[in-house]
């Protein structure tokens, strides 16, 4: 038996439904198969042709009214009768693959292209971390340097406070008269 399937709707096309299909039609061992998309009457619409025996063709008129992809949004399903030759299922399974691989090479080309700008900018921001390392030591040898004149200072201030302590405790004691 040969049937023509049309399914229209809002959302029926880049969402997986011709892959939903043709993998019930290879679990059923269909032979002759092919879908596409087009647009009917401004809708999104899934055109299958199928031809298998008639109790598995009723097994797939079951599976369509009642299994969609997640967010299908059908309107209608209509099967009628179709009189034309269909293809052999492969030939409808490599041209759907070439299909997906011409739409995902601007996708990885995309991809690409954005990882060597991330890379990129990765290689930046080394950089800018490097530099800014740099500038960090050379700030920290600075300030070390600063610190440590300002104690040898500071120490060197105190030593001659106390000499000038000792010298004035000396002459008290010698006044005075204490003895050490």
């Amino acid at each position: 038996m040969k049937l023509k399937i049309i399914i229209k709707g809002k959302k029926t096309q880049n969402i997986g439904y011709r892959a939903l299909l043709v993998n019930k039609a290879l679990t059923l061992g269909v032979n002759n198969f092919n879908t596409f998309n087009t647009f009917i009457d401004g809708l999104q619409t899934v055109i299958t042709i199928i031809e298998v025996d008639d109790e598995k063709i009723e097994e797939f008129k079951a599976f369509i009214h009642t299994t969609s992809p997640k967010d299908a949004e059908v309107e209608s399903i209509n099967v009628e009768e179709y009189k034309n030759s269909i293809p052999p299922i492969e030939r409808f399974m490599q041209a759907f693959q070439m299909e997906q691989l011409g739409k995902s090479i601007p996708i990885l080309l995309e991809m690409r292209d954005k990882q060597g700008s991330m890379l990129d900018k990765q290689d930046s921001m080394v950089k800018l971390q490097k530099e800014t390392i740099v500038t960090i030591k050379a700030e920290a040898e600075k300030t070390r340097d600063v610190i440590s004149n300002r104690i040898t200072q500071d120490v060197t201030e105190l030593r001659h406070e106390i000499d000038h302590v000792k010298t004035i405790v000396s002459k008290v004691v010698d006044k005075v008269g204490i003895s050490e």
